[in-house]
């Protein structure tokens, strides 16, 4: 007899490492129109589409999760207590989980919920940029929850993140004479400014965090470098204006802030009553999301897992994540719009 965690092992079974998410969002639309749902493939690009998923109503709760998973694929497998395999927490556990949760609904009467399913969120969340973008009648979403591997436990916010560049400029020459100025004492002198900053805190979240990733330049250690740069990543409790500003002031005459690629500030989530909100430090397509709703962010599995070789959600964190997910979207569902 098949059973769900058969049908999780089967979408394991399909590669959708980012960018390659086109066989896996075709086996979640199949699965969806089969439910009854009038299913939408939304182009990013050749090959990649978003999945969105509604019945004749328009939906006022949306379940959202991300189609694609990080390098390397490797398949299922199964234990008497859990799943494992790439995404079986981040996010095929939850995406099925949402499902179940959906087939609860539909039968006990309640159509106005709907599904958006994301590519590229582990890289860029071009995805969900794309579905804030094209949002148009007849969705009007209220709430969307978003899945991902949070324990069973609804988080109240996350962090932001500002990632960027230095770019240091200096003069080659030899090392012996005193010339330059040299690239990478220069980036080295803000870098050390840049790690002694405070880059705030907040009530929830705790402090901002500065992570330097990579330093590279200069061509050998008798010669003064006329070049060098550095990779950041901040997990920002502040405005990305704010974050920037206290970059730049740390900056010198021979110091530069490249374009930063991807930032936005900490994103606060609706937490329903009677749970206490749980802080997390990962990044989620929530920031890229604005035009749909209030957003609530929960899931089975536990981060620590994801990203893993080892990756794995257990059967209890399943079922849990199915019945607080109908749960939770009975609720939102009842809340008049003037309590939102």
């Amino acid at each position: 007899m098949t059973t769900v965690f058969d049908k999780l092992q089967d979408w394991i079974a399909i590669p959708s490492v980012t960018g390659a998410e086109h066989d896996y969002a075709e086996a979640l639309a199949r699965e969806l129109a089969s439910l009854g749902f009038g299913v939408e493939r939304q182009d990013l690009a050749p090959g990649r589409f978003n999945v969105l998923a509604r019945t004749d109503t328009a939906p006022s709760v949306v379940f959202c999760t991300h189609l694609d998973t990080v390098p390397p694929w490797f398949g299922p497998s199964e234990t008497r207590d859990e799943v494992r395999g790439r995404g079986s927490c981040d996010a095929k556990g939850p995406a099925l989980a949402m499902i179940e949760a959906a087939k609860r609904l539909l039968a006990d009467g309640e159509s106005r919920v709907g599904f958006l399913f994301t590519c590229g969120e582990e890289t860029d969340s071009a995805g969900a940029a794309l579905a804030n973008e094209r949002l148009a009648e007849p969705w009007r979403p209220r709430f969307t929850i978003v899945g991902e591997p949070t324990g069973n436990r609804f988080a109240g916010a996350h962090k932001g993140v500002y990632k960027c560049e230095l770019h240091a400029h200096g003069v080659a020459g030899h090392s012996s004479q005193n010339v330059g100025p040299s690239a990478i004492h220069e980036l080295v002198h803000v870098l050390e400014k840049l790690l002694a900053q405070d880059w705030g805190r907040h009530p929830l979240l705790g402090p901002g965090t500065l992570n330097i990733g990579e330093i590279r330049g200069g061509v050998a250690a008798n010669v003064v470098a006329d070049r060098a740069s550095a990779s950041l990543l901040l997990r920002a409790v502040e405005a990305p204006a704010v974050t920037e500003a206290k970059l730049r002031a740390a900056l010198s005459a021979h110091v530069e802030l490249a374009r930063p690629y991807k930032s936005y500030g900490p994103i606060e989530f609706h937490v329903p009553r009677g749970h206490e909100a749980l802080a997390v430090a990962f990044g989620t397509d929530a920031p890229h999301l604005q035009r749909w709703g209030k957003p609530l962010l929960y899931g089975p599995g536990r981060i620590l897992d994801a990203h893993t070789d080892h990756e794995c959600v257990s059967k209890r964190s399943f079922e849990q994540a199915v019945h607080d997910y109908a749960a939770t979207a009975i609720e939102l569902l009842a809340t008049p719009e003037a309590a939102q």
